[in-house]
């Protein structure tokens, strides 16, 4: 791995089930800036399906202070692991890093609760550019504000 190359992780323990919130990011996206407008604002299906590989889907979402975008096309769907993986194509992340992938899992903890973790693996265009932590936590906060209507 080059120096231009990184991972980072985060679990977000929340009190709702794995499979819910493995669900909405599957089948209703688009759902998502309804119960989490702080972080996104909107998520727009380009080709494809929603819940499906290979699909392309434009997420609208606020990050660092700025509205940012972000085109996505969806890589990997595993329902058995409550998995997703997406590859940034375009938007404001490809400015920096030449390559951006978020990957989420839903791990069962209990009923009711469970861990999200959500993957970033990137690849930066110059080593001026900084890892993007805040990114990950945009994804902590938006799986808390998703917990409140998941958890029902």
């Amino acid at each position: 791995m080059s120096s231009l190359e990184g991972k980072l992780e985060t679990d977000v323990e929340i009190k709702a089930p794995a499979s819910k919130h493995h669900e909405i990011f599957k089948h209703r996206p688009h759902h998502v800036s309804n119960h989490a407008s702080d972080f996104v604002q909107g998520c727009d299906l380009h080709e494809g399906e929603w819940g499906a590989v290979d699909s392309v889907i434009c997420w609208k979402y606020f990050l660092d202070g700025k509205p940012r975008v972000a085109k996505v096309l969806v890589e990997a769907i595993d329902d058995e692991n409550n998995t997703m993986a997406y590859k940034v194509l375009e938007g404001d992340l490809k400015e920096q890093y030449k390559s951006f992938r978020v990957t989420t899992k839903s791990i069962p903890k209990g009923d009711k609760e469970s861990v999200i973790r959500w993957s970033l693996e990137y690849e930066k265009r110059h080593d001026e550019i900084i890892d993007p932590h805040t990114l990950l936590e945009f994804f902590t906060g938006l799986s808390k504000d998703l917990e409140k209507h998941l958890g029902d």
